[in-house]
């Protein structure tokens, strides 16, 4: 009976080691407190064109700075220098997180209701700007702490839901209006899109909203370039792609073109672009997802569209930013986690 027990125990042990090899195996890379070091250089950091290795870091990891099953969906990063913290939202849970640089520490109720913010930024001035999906507006929170509301209505329609927005140096305020945060009550407050799905400008002398363009199907993530006469618009519509349009001279766009196809060789279909962001030698960083391992994580594109890096992350990235001291740290939001790591770059504008 006693070798029986033993064979027993031990046969059980064996399959629930097995089984827990195979779990970890299905889920990717361990990113727990627990799990064993990373063999430099990192592997999911990969270079599709030599290019990028001027990029990459050697002798730096991904990290994953936050993670919880509460938590259920990231968007939105943003730095704030002058803090040195992070802020994203979590949109169903209607909240605004943040991680402080100085210690790692996470402030899970940063803000809470926060109107089912989306994307963030911060202004020249340093004051945040959020886009609320839940109210359908794009706001600006004081110094003093008050909440002025930036734009709400367009020939005295309701927005869609804003979704993404950057700031210009000249005070102008652009963002996106796609509409998904009214297409559904878990992420807003589901509703009629009131007005085609478009990219908008504030004035920041008047406050004077003006539409700049109405060609995209699902307008979401955007930036500038880093001379700021460019601006790279992410479509999660049809067909899936970044368009880049020359910025004119009264603020308006021109000449809008693809730039890149988020058709990745070796997959059925295009993903998502959601978030983007520019270094300062001009290649677009483009959060990727809803394709599976292999594609989910960050492309990066150079300024003439070829695909160069990919870094690989175990979730679907909904959007990225670069912060710390030296603005060379890129920061991603995804699903129910914030990843960062080091790159020899640094961020093209302030946040």
């Amino acid at each position: 009976m006693k070798e029986t027990r033993t064979f027993n125990r031990r046969t059980f042990l064996a399959s629930a080691a097995a089984i827990a090899t195979t779990a970890v195996a299905a889920m990717g890379r361990d990113y727990s407190s627990n799990a064993a070091p990373v063999r430099y250089p990192d592997p999911d950091l990969i270079t599709l064109d030599k290019r990028f290795n001027k990029y990459k870091l050697g002798n730096t990891p991904i990290q994953r700075i936050y993670h919880s099953s509460k938590c259920l969906w990231t968007e939105g990063p943003a730095w704030n220098g002058v803090g040195r913290y992070l802020i994203w939202s979590d949109i169903p849970n209607d909240r605004q997180m943040r991680y402080l640089d100085e210690d790692g520490h996470i402030s899970e109720n940063f803000r809470n209701p926060a109107g089912n913010s989306n994307g963030n930024t911060f202004d020249h001035q340093g004051r945040q700007l959020s886009c609320e999906h839940g109210n359908r507006r794009v706001v600006r929170y004081e110094y003093d702490g008050k909440l002025t509301v930036l734009a709400d209505k367009f020939e005295g329609k309701q927005f869609n839901a804003p979704n993404d927005v950057v700031v210009h140096p000249n005070g102008d305020i652009w963002f996106t209006d796609p509409g998904y945060g009214s297409m559904m009550n878990y992420e807003g407050n589901k509703g009629p899109l009131l007005l085609k799905e478009s990219v908008y400008r504030i004035d920041g002398k008047t406050g004077t909203v003006a539409k700049v363009t109405g060609a995209l199907d699902k307008p979401n993530g955007l930036c500038f370039s880093p001379d700021y006469k460019k601006l790279y618009i992410a479509d999660t519509g049809k067909p899936k792609n970044i368009l880049v349009f020359d910025v004119t001279d009264d603020g308006g766009l021109a000449g809008g073109k693809e730039f890149v196809s988020m058709k990745l060789d070796g997959f059925d279909n295009p993903g998502n672009a959601d978030g983007i962001r520019a270094d300062v030698d001009g290649n677009i960083w483009a959060s990727a997802g809803w394709i599976g391992d292999g594609y989910d994580g960050v492309h990066i594109f150079a300024p003439d569209g070829t695909r160069i890096g990919q870094i690989k992350l175990p979730e679907i990235c909904s959007n990225v930013c670069f912060g710390g001291r030296k603005r060379n740290r890129l920061f991603m939001t995804a699903s129910q986690s914030v990843y960062a790591v080091y790159v020899e770059t640094q961020g093209a504008h302030i946040t």
